[in-house]
Parts: C-alpha cells; structure tokens; sequence
C-alpha cells in the first residue's frame, strides 16, 4: 500500500494561532511538541509516540458525539487521571462516562477546545 501513516490533521478555526497554542499548552500537541528520533524538534511538526490509529467512519445519525460537528479528535495519553486534574484546574469542562470504560478498549474522557471542536482522550488498557 502507497500510504503508511497520518500525515496531518487540518482543520478551520475562527483563530488558528490562539487555538494552535491552546493544543500546545493544554495537551502537548501540535509543532513543536516532542522530538525526532535524533532529539529533534521542529516547529513544524509534533512527534507523538508509536502506536496505533483508529481510523473510522461513524453512521451519519450516531449519537457517539454531537450531531453537529462533522469530526471528533482522539488522543491517546498516558495517566488519564493525572491530565484531567490539570485541565479542571484550568477551568476545561470534562466529561467521563464508566460506559465509556472497559478492560478491553480502556479509559475515555471527552473535553472541547476554546471553538466547540470535540476532543476525546483515551488511555488504553495496561498491557
């Protein structure tokens, strides 16, 4: 197969570089954030670590996320527990769910960037 990764994520946004660094400062996403394999870091780019990606089309009427946005970003972290207590001391609404949870898919929360734009976190299960 010719494609062998993600090669980005674009999006529109009412303020593109207030947003860019709300990803930066509240998750550790987007250029600039992490290193190369040789210590690395660029502007330009984010280095998350390896693993998998969830690539999935969802039915047009599920209820997964809100009906009205097209798209939900999901972003796998390490100690679920320790980013949300970070992000409601900076006043981020959060949302969990124990159906969302189970031994065998992991752990999820559910956030929304300054725009509305969904944001699923998701710490998968310990090996």
């Amino acid at each position: 197969m010719p494609v062998v990764g993600l090669g980005g994520y674009f999006f529109r946004a009412r303020d593109p570089e207030g947003l860019k660094s709300w990803y930066q400062e509240m998750l550790g996403v987007g250029g600039g954030c992490g290193t190369d394999a040789s210590g690395q870091a660029s502007p330009w780019f984010w280095y998350p670590e390896p693993g998998g990606i969830v690539f999935q089309p969802f039915a047009a009427d599920s209820s997964y996320y809100a009906a009205d946005k097209q798209v939900m970003l999901n972003l796998r972290v390490i100690d679920l527990d320790g980013l949300l207590e970070q992000l409601n001391a900076a006043g981020i609404a959060i949302e969990t769910r124990p159906e969302w949870d189970s031994p065998e898919t992991g752990r999820f929360a559910r956030i929304h960037d300054p725009e509305g734009n969904p944001i699923e976190l998701w710490e998968a299960p310990a090996d």
